[in-house]
Parts: C-alpha cells; sequence; structure tokens
C-alpha cells in the first residue's frame, strides 16, 4: 500500500520564507519536512531552521512549541534566527544576534560652568589670566593672531555708524513739526535713532564686503593661512549630523553624497560619519536604521558609517551633540557639525581640516553655506538672494569679526578637545520662559570657546558648503520663531564674566535681529499717533515755560522724502553693488547680466511687500517671549511644501483685518498721509495672497524656466548636489513600524539593536505583555509611545514578531500588512550619482510609512 502524500507545507511557513533572499534549495530544505499540526510548529521549524539546525534532521517528528513561559524568558523561537536573517538582509552579524551601531565607548567629562559666576574655578584661565597646564587650554602665542586689527576695525565700524545716525537723526528732528520737543516726538527719535543705527551697521557691513571683495579677498582671512596640500597628520575628524524626525531619503542621500565626495578627494581615511539621531516617531526611527545600515552594506562604510539614537532628547540639539562628545570625542581632535539638509564636499571638509592644522589656535571654523535645492518661488527668491548678496554680508562680517565671528550651529569644524572643557551649556536659572536650557545654542558656544581663549573665524571664501532654505513664508516665520525666542534668552548672557566684547555685541545683533521688527511697528504707531494729535487737536505754539515767542509747528515733507530716500539708499545699494560685482565678476551663471538685474528688480519688490508682514510676526514673538509664552522646537520641513489658502487665512487673518483698519483710521485722519503708509499697510492687507502663492512650485519652476532667480548651483550643478539629488529621487519606499515588526529582515535589524535589559523575571513579564497586548491590538491600536517602547526592547518585539506569524489571537492586519505587495528594502543604485542627470533640486521622499489595513 503506498504512503499517503506528505501535507504542504503550511501557507504561513512559505510566506515567511519568500520574504527572505534564500536560494531555492535551501528554502525547500526548511519546507520539505514542516507537516506540522499548527502554524506555530511550522514557524518554530523554520526559525530552528534558519538558526543551522533543521529539526526534520535532528529529531523524529514535529518539534514541541515553544511554551510561553519560555517565551517570556526570552526564548522566542524567533530569537534563534537573528543572526542568520540579520545577514541574509543586512550584511554581516554577530553569532550572539546583535549589531554594533557605534564604537565603542571611551567617555569624556563635558559639565557645565555656572553662569554669571564671580568664581575664579568656574572660569577658563583665558578669562583669568591665570596660567593653565589642561590639554584643552589655547596655545600661549597664537599661531595666526589678528594683530589688533579687529578692535580697530570694529571701531572704525562703530564710528562710522554714530556719525551716519546723528546725521540721520538731526534731520528727522528737523522734520517733525515741534522739533523733537514734545513727549511723542522725542520717543520717536528715540526709536528712529536705534533703528537707524541697526541699518547702517548692515549697510557698513555690506560696504566693507564690496571693497574685500573687489580687491580679491581680506588678507587677515584665515583661508590664506594653509597652503593646498598642507598635511592632514594624524588628525581625525568626526562628522556628525544631529536627526529629529527628518526626511529620511533626504538625510542620508546628502550624506551619501558627502562620504563620497571625501572619498573622491582621497582623505576618507580621516574621517568618521555618525548619524545622531533624536527622532521620537517609531516610524522614522526604522527607516533611520534601515538606511544606515543599506549604506554601510551597499558602500562598504561599515565602521565609518556610524548610527547613534538616543531615548532621552535632553538639551535638544546641543545635547544631542554634548551626548557624542562625551561618548566618543576623546577618539576624535575635530568635529564637523552638519543640519539634517547639509551636503559638503570633500574639498571642503579637506580644507577646513588643513585650516584646522594650519592654526592651532583656532576653536571653529565655520563655512558660509549656500542655498540650493528649493523650488517654490518663495525659496528661489531666497536662493537667489542669499547667493548674490550673501558673499558681500559674510566678507563684511569677517572684515569686522575676525577670530571673533559667528558660528551657526551646522557647517562648520570643531576642535572636540576645548568645547568639550569649555562650551557646555548649563541652565539659565530663574523662572518663565527666557530661564532654562538654552535654545540658541550656537552663539553662546561661539562666545564660550572665545571666552577660553580660541579663535571662532568666518571662511566666508570656502566653496563646497550647502544647505536648503524654508520652502514658503510660514515655515521660515515657525523657524524665527523658536529663533528669536532663542537670541532674547541669549541676552541674559551679555553680562556674563570674561566674555569678548565682540562676542557681546553678537548677542546685540541677534536681539536686535527681531527685536527690531517690535521697534519698527511703535515707531509706525507713534507716527499714526503724531499725525492724529496733529489733526485732531490744537496746535500748541508756547510748548515751554516762559516762551517769549511762538513755536510755529512746521511739516517739512520735502525733507521728510530726502531722509525716505537715504534711508532707502542705504538699505538697497548693498543689493546693487552686490549685481554689479556679480557682472563685473560674470553673470553667466545667473543667466546673464540682464536676468542678474531683473531677478534683482523682482527681488526688491518682492521683500519690500514681505518686510511688514515680517514685521508683524517678530513683533508677536519678541512680545510672547518676553510675556512668557514658551514655544516648541520641531525639525522645519525638509521639502517643497506650499501653503494652502486656509493655512494662509489662519496666519494671515488678523493681520489682514489690522491692515484695513489702520488703513482707514490713517484715510480718515488724512487722505493725504495714506501715500506714506501704504507700502506697510498695503503689504499687510495683502499678505494672504502673498504667503500663499510665493509658496508655489508651479510659479518657481516657472521663473527657473525663464531665466529668473537662477544661480549657478542650478545651471551646472556641484557633483555633490548632483548626486544628493539623485540618491533622494531614486531612493525606494523605505520600512516603516509594522515592517519590523512583521518584515523578517527588518524585524531582525531593530531586534539586533533595540536595547538589552537584563533577563529578570519582571522584565521577561513586561516584554511579554507588551507583545501581547500589541498582537491583540493591531497596528491601529498602537500609539507612538507603545510603538516606541516595542523598538527598544528586543525581546517583546521578538515576541511579538513571531506572534502576528503563528498565533491566531494576533490581530488580522498584522498579517494583511504582511501580504502587502512591497518592493526591496534597499538603497542600492545603480551608476555614479554624481554623474546622473538628475536636475536640481529633486523630488523629496518620506521618511517611513503608516500602514493602512483594509477596511474589515
Amino acid at each position: 500500500m503506498n504512503a499517503p502524500p506528505p501535507p504542504p507545507p503550511s501557507r504561513t511557513a512559505a510566506d515567511y520564507l519568500a520574504r527572505l533572499p534564500l536560494e531555492e534549495g535551501e528554502r525547500a530544505a526548511l519546507l520539505a519536512d514542516h507537516g506540522m499540526a499548527t502554524a506555530e510548529h511550522s514557524l518554530t521549524a523554520v526559525h530552528q531552521g534558519l538558526a543551522g539546525a533543521l529539526p526534520g534532521h535532528s529529531q523524529a517528528g514535529p518539534p514541541a512549541p515553544t511554551s510561553p513561559a519560555a517565551v517570556a524568558a526570552g526564548l522566542s523561537p524567533a530569537r534563534q534566527s537573528l543572526s542568520r536573517r540579520l545577514r541574509l538582509g543586512y550584511g554581516e552579524a554577530d553569532a550572539a544576534g546583535h549589531l554594533a551601531c557605534a564604537p565603542p565607548l571611551n567617555r569624556s567629562p563635558m559639565a557645565p560652568h555656572a553662569w554669571l559666576s564671580e568664581a575664579d574655578e568656574d572660569m577658563p584661565p583665558a578669562a583669568t589670566g591665570a596660567p593653565s597646564a589642561d590639554p584643552a587650554a589655547a596655545p600661549a602665542r597664537p599661531a595666526h593672531p589678528d594683530r589688533g586689527h579687529g578692535g580697530l576695525r570694529r571701531l572704525v565700524l562703530l564710528a562710522l555708524t554714530l556719525g551716519q545716525t546723528y546725521v540721520a537723526t538731526s534731520l528727522m528732528t528737523a522734520v517733525l513739526p515741534y522739533h523733537g520737543t514734545r513727549p511723542l516726538e522725542i520717543a520717536a527719535l528715540v526709536l528712529y535713532a536705534v533703528l537707524f543705527f541697526w541699518i547702517s551697521a548692515g549697510f557698513w557691513t555690506a560696504a566693507c564686503g564690496f571693497l574685500v571683495q573687489l580687491r580679491g579677498g581680506d588678507r587677515q582671512a584665515i583661508s590664506r593661512t594653509a597652503a593646498a596640500d598642507f598635511p592632514l597628520g594624524d588628525a581625525r575628524t568626526a562628522v556628525i549630523m544631529p536627526i529629529c524626525n527628518e526626511d529620511v531619503a533626504r538625510v542620508f542621500a546628502g550624506l551619501r553624497a558627502t562620504v563620497e565626495s571625501v572619498a573622491a578627494r582621497g582623505t576618507l581615511d580621516h574621517f568618521d560619519f555618525y548619524i545622531l539621531s533624536d527622532s521620537n516617531k517609531a516610524d522614522t526611527r526604522v527607516a533611520e536604521l534601515h538606511a544606515w545600515r543599506s549604506l554601510c552594506r551597499d558602500c562598504g562604510w561599515a565602521g565609518r558609517l556610524f548610527y547613534r539614537w538616543r531615548k532621552h532628547r535632553i538639551k535638544r540639539k546641543s545635547g544631542n551633540v554634548a551626548d557624542f562628545c562625551r561618548r566618543w570625542g576623546r577618539n576624535y581632535r575635530y568635529m564637523v557639525v552638519l543640519d539634517a539638509d547639509s551636503v559638503m564636499t570633500g574639498d571642503c571638509l579637506t580644507r577646513l581640516v588643513q585650516l584646522m592644522e594650519a592654526n592651532p589656535a583656532a576653536g571653529i571654523i565655520q563655512t558660509a553655506p549656500c542655498a540650493a535645492g528649493r523650488d517654490t518661488f518663495y525659496a528661489r527668491m531666497q536662493q537667489f538672494a542669499t547667493r548674490v548678496y550673501g558673499p558681500l554680508f559674510t566678507a563684511g562680517l569677517h572684515f569686522w569679526q575676525l577670530g571673533e565671528s559667528h558660528y551657526w550651529g551646522h557647517n562648520a569644524i570643531i576642535r572636540v578637545a576645548p568645547f568639550t572643557r569649555y562650551c557646555a551649556l548649563g541652565r539659565l536659572p530663574g523662572r518663565g520662559s527666557l530661564s532654562g536650557e538654552i535654545l540658541s545654542h550656537d552663539f553662546v558656544e561661539a562666545a564660550l570657546m572665545r571666552r577660553a581663549g580660541w579663535g571662532v573665524w568666518l571662511a566666508y571664501d570656502l566653496d563646497g558648503s550647502y544647505e536648503e532654505m524654508p520652502p514658503n513664508l510660514v515655515d521660515e516665520l515657525s523657524r524665527d520663531r523658536r529663533w528669536c525666542h532663542g537670541n532674547l534668552m541669549n541676552a541674559r548672557l551679555f553680562l556674563a564674566r570674561g566674555l569678548h566684547p565682540a562676542h557681546r555685541a553678537v548677542f546685540v545683533t541677534g536681539v536686535m535681529a527681531y527685536l527690531s521688527s517690535l521697534l519698527w511697528f511703535v515707531f509706525l504707531l507713534l507716527s499714526t499717533a503724531l499725525l492724529a494729535q496733529h489733526v485732531l487737536s490744537e496746535p500748541q505754539y508756547f510748548v515751554e515755560p516762559n516762551q517769549l515767542f511762538p513755536l510755529w509747528p512746521q511739516w517739512r515733507p520735502e525733507w521728510a522724502i530726502s531722509l525716505f530716500g537715504a534711508t532707502a539708499t542705504l538699505l538697497f545699494l548693498p543689493k546693487i553693488l552686490a549685481v554689479l560685482l556679480r557682472v563685473a565678476k560674470g553673470a553667466r551663471g545667473f543667466g546673464g547680466g540682464l536676468k542678474l538685474a531683473a531677478g534683482m528688480l523682482l527681488e526688491l519688490v518682492l521683500s519690500a511687500l514681505l518686510a511688514p508682514i515680517r514685521m508683524l510676526f517678530h513683533a508677536q514673538f519678541v512680545a510672547a517671549a518676553l510675556l512668557g509664552v514658551r514655544t516648541s522646537w520641531k525639525s522645519p520641513p525638509r521639502d517643497d511644501s506650499e501653503t494652502s489658502w486656509g493655512d494662509g487665512l489662519r496666519r494671515h487673518g488678523g493681520h489682514t483685518a489690522l491692515g484695513v483698519a489702520w488703513a482707514g483710521f490713517v484715510y480718515w485722519l488724512d487722505p493725504s498721509f495714506l501715500w506714506w503708509l501704504a507700502p506697510v499697510v498695503g503689504a499687510i492687507m495683502l499678505s494672504i495672497p502673498i504667503s500663499v502663492f510665493t509658496s508655489r512650485v508651479g510659479l518657481g519652476r516657472g521663473l527657473r524656466a525663464g531665466g529668473l532667480f537662477v544661480i549657478p548651483e542650478e545651471r551646472q550643478p556641484p557633483p555633490a548636489l548632483r548626486a544628493t539629488a539623485a540618491a533622494a529621487a531614486a531612493t525606494p519606499e523605505l520600512p516603516g513600524f509594522v515592517d519590523a515588526v512583521v518584515d523578517p529582515a527588518v524585524n531582525a535589524l531593530v531586534c539586533c539593536t533595540a536595547g538589552r535589559r537584563a533577563p529578570t523575571p519582571q522584565q521577561a513579564e513586561r516584554s511579554a505583555a507588551l507583545a501581547s497586548a500589541a498582537a491583540a491590538d493591531g497596528p491601529a491600536g498602537l500609539g507612538e509611545t507603545r510603538r516606541l517602547a516595542l523598538l527598544d526592547d528586543a525581546d517583546a518585539l521578538s515576541h511579538l514578531h513571531f506572534t502576528v506569524w503563528s498565533s491566531p489571537v494576533a490581530h488580522p492586519d498584522w498579517l494583511a500588512a504582511a501580504d502587502a505587495t512591497r518592493p526591496p528594502y534597499s538603497l542600492s543604485w545603480s551608476g555614479d550619482l554624481a554623474d546622473a542627470e538628475t536636475s536640481i533640486p529633486s523630488p523629496q521622499r518620506g521618511a517611513g510609512r503608516e500602514h493602512t489595513a483594509p477596511a474589515g
């Protein structure tokens, strides 16, 4: 009698193995002897077989199902195959099922000093004048001193600005009817003097930048201190990228382009790269892990590209950088800090290290990033403005500041030892919104570095550093609210002991960048009040005691027009000079001289319309911060997002109503005065359509097609930007949280990098309970907190993985997600990305996916 045919293999086991890149012979062997009664038996045998012990060959009959107690103890069958599944999906893994994401710890202390302290022990040696043998102390004789030029140059700037402000304020006094003798006029004059001083400082900065550029550079520039072949020696540099809930495809595309550019430069052996994640979204975390490990596998960067996820997001970005310094700072002489949208070329990174090696007293060297990669009307206008006018202002800033310059928090190189020793940030004491953790950390870190005796330089003429701009006005204002709050907090450190005067001035400029809007708004209100006083009240001819002769109030419109013209000249002349300089040096990269001039005129009109809109928002931000309203800090959008009409109405509706009411009131007082106020109230009344239309991608691309707002990085994109755009466009769909539960390879990756807890009975029970509840609730029933808890618990996640594939109690939506058709999870691209014919900018991809199960 013939034996009955063997039962078909379990569908669950076959489907499970189909998701792994196995040879057909091995897949058939794993399925051959699985005539099991239950899916649990079948999956247990599959995991044992993947681990190297095919149960049909080692024992008679089916294996016994794993007991709940064994699963609770961390012995889930899925744990047995972790190493094999990880090796199949992502390359090498150790036999213990653990994947190291970062080098071994090499800890350094990094503790903040007390703010506003009078105690010498809290101060660095340079601030107290005491000698020090600390290796993090600045050299006694800097290799590149500014020879006193910085102080002299700043005195000249102060004299020019004060002199110009005095002349303008005197003219304003003559324009006013009572020549500055009435209370409202005095208040208006004070505000005008402060605002004009701010405008004048910007004008002279741009004017000096123009002269520097015209002469071919500044002899004191730090970029002139090292030859092109200056040796790197044994310097090790970490390139770190702190991220938080970013567009994963764009982040890793930019990082890949940066690493490949360094490799092409031939200096890759001097650099390591770190992704420092603060992401608190489960889908994003899984996508980050997958992208990191895929790059390590596909590009051979294991041991050079590392990934670190922080469970506790203390002090945001500054805390993330400090965490790196404490863990691995000892391994490196320098670190380069990147933003999530940063791209830097190998030439630029190598040059920064050369400049650091040539200047032992340099603590920070900041590059001037070039903005590129956006398509919206608004972003293209900003890219054009920063590319055309920006070099004048950065050259001017360097001219005044020299070794006491800005640090903008990214695209800069930092000497690790003094940064770790002296630049830790403590909490600001007190209560209210201007206390607590420092938000705008970069200015403070630069001030602390200089206080310790190290130079902070701006390499304004160094190419190969790139970033992206906010895509629309609403997103820019959201960013400005955070920056405004942070800069107002920094003002509390103005009197901190030991700070260099130049960095105290940097704190003032940070505050004035936003406070000036509030002052401008109050000045306009005072001007309206003066008009109302003039129209609604009787003139007063005797305004002082014992006055013998009447004072006749006089309006001098011709003087007012002259003063207005002079102020407009200070605002717009730097832009004209920048265009002339570009034409003189060749404007082909901007579409030619005519297109460059037309772009400047269009940008002038748009900037004039946007200025009053920004004024109202910035005034709100300052008032809110001073009144104790805290703001949240979130990652800005990294794609070309547009503003809807509904969003525009919500954000600008109140301001539009204010503009209408303001214009109506002034027209009622004196229709002729409305022409003076029209540029302000007109822009405010049009704020909704301005905000919406400037966010449109179609308009931005249309301008590009017409040759307007074109920059050289678009006409002839650098290889690093071409590679970034090509990689972002070619990135396949990235896995999310559900894939970490269901997909065999992604699950193995997350389990092998998740936290390991002590195998106590209590912890085992918690892990088992977490997994069982998640299996029953399904993907839609899990919030972010539970999802993140699962990703951080290898035992629970492995248990959940096994349960959703084998247990009938698991929610059907898990397997519905498993049955969905997906592309293979890989970041492999064919060809040389730097040579790809991909335009700049490129479409952006989202980070991770949310799976939606079919109804029912």
